[in-house]
């Protein structure tokens, strides 16, 4: 009993200090994210007043958040738009590997870690927050906007290739044979493309199923299928983000609609905890140590991605303002970063220091990215952009004979 009371005293005073937090970033203009893992910092392992008794549910919640955030955006878009998009996005999905994967597998290799620590902390760098993006993309209102598929398919893309890179990591750090490695790589590319089929053949079979009439059963319908896939994906060696948004994507109509709508304060309830438990389970005693070569590596990380997205949204025929947009927006990393570190730390076989460089890393992109999307909306950058494009166009034409 006691431990139940201490539960519900310390997530009540934190969901209180959230609210308080999300009010105040709002009433100033900027995303709540940073002040959420401050607060999670502040109350976590090596803060000022640790909180062990509602570790456990938080770290429940932060699954869950992750979970509804992916589904949410899947909710956004059809079957037939996502093949589109990854079809169109495709190499873009190539480049975002390449330039941001690079950097990672270098600086370990630079620091003397050796080859298995560079692949693991290459994939570090490499994966955009789904779930941090997600959330900036609501707070800034550019869901409907048109780099938005751009954004979408790029972060679908990366997480689709967690689907096979993670297995892959895993038997790498615990050094099982090929065939076994070979095995679980199988396994998840085999579930990959079950749940994509189901999703786009059988999509309105399964809104079919779903009244959008009755609301509470519609929640529960919706939520329960969502853990469920997300949960399968998981056990199968697959992100169960990819199993969440899939499921997203499979609900088409009123269903979709009415859906978005029941979901929302979850979401937004549950991102938050994620936010908070992620600063929670970090020690900042840690980080001091790290922070120079992590900033380095974000500075880095940071200008590839905005490199990425610019190209990608080029590619798509976006205008320039939604390029930068598109750029700014790529730049944080979180659950799937933290999920790599987690898997290296737990095989004991990589450098020590890993673990404390990939926070110190994540929190520098989760920080400063969300504060650094917002760029492209300030006049004087668009001011700039408008310089640029009048620049260009008054360029003189070639004459051609």
């Amino acid at each position: 009993m006691h431990e139940t009371t201490t539960l519900l005293v310390e997530v009540g005073a934190l969901l209180l200090l959230l609210g308080l937090l999300g009010r105040l970033s709002r009433r100033f203009g900027v995303s709540p994210i940073p002040l959420y893992l401050l607060a999670g910092l502040a109350f976590g392992h090596g803060g000022l007043l640790p909180l062990a008794a509602s570790e456990e549910f938080f770290a429940v919640g932060a699954e869950i958040g992750v979970i509804l955030l992916l589904v949410m955006l899947g909710l956004e878009y059809s079957a037939n738009e996502l093949v589109g998009n990854l079809r169109s996005a495709a190499p873009a999905g190539l480049i975002d590997a390449v330039l941001n994967a690079l950097p990672g597998f270098g600086f370990a290799l630079l620091l003397g870690w050796g080859w298995v620590a560079a692949v693991v902390l290459g994939g570090i760098t490499w994966i955009s927050s789904s779930g941090v993006i997600a959330k900036v993309l609501g707070d800034l209102g550019r869901v409907g906007n048109r780099e938005t598929p751009v954004i979408l398919s790029v972060l679908v893309i990366e997480d689709l290739a967690m689907a096979l890179y993670l297995p892959l990591v895993t038997a790498l750090l615990a050094g099982v044979g090929l065939v076994k490695g070979g095995m679980a790589l199988g396994i998840a590319v085999l579930t990959v493309v079950v749940v994509l089929v189901v999703a786009i053949r059988f999509g309105h079979l399964i809104s079919a199923a779903l009244s959008a009439k009755d609301p509470e059963a519609l929640l529960l319908g919706v939520l329960g299928l969502t853990l469920l896939v997300a949960g399968i994906a998981a056990r199968l060696q697959v992100s169960a983000a990819v199993g969440a948004f899939l499921v997203g994507i499979a609900l088409s109509g009123p269903v979709a609609h009415h859906a978005t709508e029941l979901l929302s304060p979850l979401r937004d309830l549950f991102a938050a905890v994620f936010f908070v438990f992620f600063g929670l389970v970090t020690d900042p005693r840690d980080m001091p140590p790290v922070l120079l070569p992590a900033l380095l590596l974000a500075v880095v990380t940071m200008g590839t991605k905005l490199v990425t997205g610019y190209l990608a949204a080029r590619r798509a025929g976006i205008a320039e303002p939604g390029r930068w947009r598109a750029g700014f927006a790529l730049m944080p990393r979180g659950e799937f970063s933290i999920v790599i570190a987690g898997l290296a730390v737990a095989a004991g076989t990589v450098e020590p220091k890993l673990a404390a460089l990939a926070t110190a890393y994540v929190l520098i992109t989760v920080v400063t990215g969300p504060m650094l999307a917002r760029l492209p909306d300030m006049p004087w950058f668009k001011q700039r952009v408008r310089r640029r494009i009048a620049a260009r166009q008054a360029r003189p034409v070639p004459a051609t004979d």
